[in-house]
């Protein structure tokens, strides 16, 4: 059966936008773990999938709750996959400042050396309708594009404005929100996980 309310396991404004734009179309709330008074949780894996499962568990035990997790980061081949799973951290772990600013600041830097910038966006989900839920709803979208030194649009968060798409001219910060839905990494693994939820309501 499909939950009528799923506790995100992040306070993230931006994630929230997204995720409750498309939950609310097959009847989701989605209410973020802060105002359940759930803390965030440890994210001490290596991969994205560990992170997030980790995060999911967490959210649904302290709030009996279905969960929904996102572990989501920029990849950047030149950097072999940095700053992968510590992509909003990637400055302060370098002596900077935790912010977006600082994070697409010290990347620029850091690529500044090389001539590939192909990177990709990974989102990877998991759902969760318990915290015991041996079988959680896993859910991946790769957005291609790569990294720009100027950035452009207003739009989105985190590393957007520096992430151009080649095909489509722009980068992530100069697509409005319905459209970021529709060709993001996040939207990729959103629409690819409600897709199994339905599917495992229909058994």
């Amino acid at each position: 059966m499909i939950p009528s309310k799923i506790v995100l396991a992040s306070n993230n404004a931006g994630k929230l936008k997204e995720f409750s734009a498309i939950f609310s179309t097959i009847g989701i709330a989605i209410v973020p773990q802060g105002e359940l008074g759930v803390s965030e949780a440890d994210e001490p894996f290596a991969t994205f999938v560990e992170n997030a499962l980790a995060k999911a568990r967490h959210a649904s035990l302290h709030t009996g709750l279905p969960a929904l997790a996102d572990d989501s980061g920029l990849c950047v081949n030149s950097l072999h996959g940095a700053p992968g799973v510590f992509s909003a951290r990637y400055a302060s772990l370098n002596g900077g400042e935790k912010s977006d600013q600082a994070n697409n600041a010290h990347l620029i830097k850091t690529l500044g050396p090389y001539a590939d910038r192909s990177a990709c966006y990974v989102a990877l989900l998991v759902y969760v309708s318990s915290a015991d839920d041996p079988r959680p709803i896993i859910a991946e979208g790769v957005w291609n594009g790569e990294i720009i030194d100027t950035p452009r649009g207003t739009n989105g968060f985190g590393y957007d404005p520096y992430f151009y798409l080649p095909d489509l001219g722009k980068t992530a910060a100069q697509l409005d929100p319905a459209e970021k839905n529709r060709q993001s990494h996040r939207g990729m693994a959103l629409h690819k996980l409600v897709q199994a939820l339905k599917e495992r309501d229909s058994i």
